[in-house]
């Protein structure tokens, strides 16, 4: 007896069904992998990108760092320049803010010598009696000058300086060298090593050849 068409087909089904489902389930892992290795994939260029992003991040904060460290130097470079302006200003403060009395005083100190310069009798007891207090008040008056740092410039005999002396007259003297103090007609003063007031002087030059002739 030969089977039934029907039942046939229906077998066929069946089976075709059963190999479909099989198939199924050998694609689906293959479907996870595939997922997975996209998953891989996008991981790395995440991690790609952000170590390039912090690379840059940390460059950017060196260059940072080097340009306040260069700003910090710069400041401190200045503060050290304003700390020694400001002590040179206060050391000038020091020695020279009497400048302008110390000036003045001389006048006073150079009254005082012409006093003691002046033909009188000496031998009378009124005028010894004024000379002596003359000469303790100018006493007095050059230990304060020296307490204070002024210095009296007289240069009788020595170089001519136009530093420190102011040459009044030139005149020739065979007995010194030339550019020789030969007389001070007003003393100087310094004040610190700065000049105060120059001295006046004569100064020395070397004889004429007709004067050397006759001679």
């Amino acid at each position: 007896m030969r089977p039934h068409k029907g039942l046939h087909v229906k077998k066929l089904l069946e089976g075709q069904r059963m190999n479909d489902h099989t198939e199924s389930q050998h694609q689906e892992p293959q479907g996870d992998n595939d997922v997975f290795e996209n998953d891989d994939g996008n991981d790395a260029v995440d991690e790609h990108s952000a170590l390039r992003d912090a690379l840059q991040k940390l460059a950017q904060a060196e260059t940072l760092i080097m340009h306040q460290k260069d700003e910090v130097l710069r400041v401190q470079a200045e503060m050290q320049n304003l700390r020694r302006r400001t002590e040179l200003d206060v050391e000038k403060a020091h020695k020279f803010g009497q400048e302008k009395l110390s000036a003045e005083l001389l006048a006073v100190m150079d009254n005082l010598e012409r006093a003691l310069q002046v033909a009188v009798d000496r031998e009378n007891e009124s005028v010894k009696s004024l000379l002596q207090g003359v000469e303790l008040t100018l006493k007095s008056f050059s230990d304060c000058f020296r307490k204070f740092g002024i210095a009296q410039l007289d240069p009788l005999g020595e170089p001519f300086d136009p530093q420190v002396h102011q040459a009044m007259v030139m005149q020739e003297n065979p007995n010194v060298d030339p550019d020789t103090v030969t007389a001070v007609m007003q003393k100087g003063y310094t004040l610190h090593g700065r000049v105060l007031r120059p001295a006046m002087v004569m100064v020395s030059k070397a004889p004429s050849a007709g004067i050397n002739e006759k001679v």
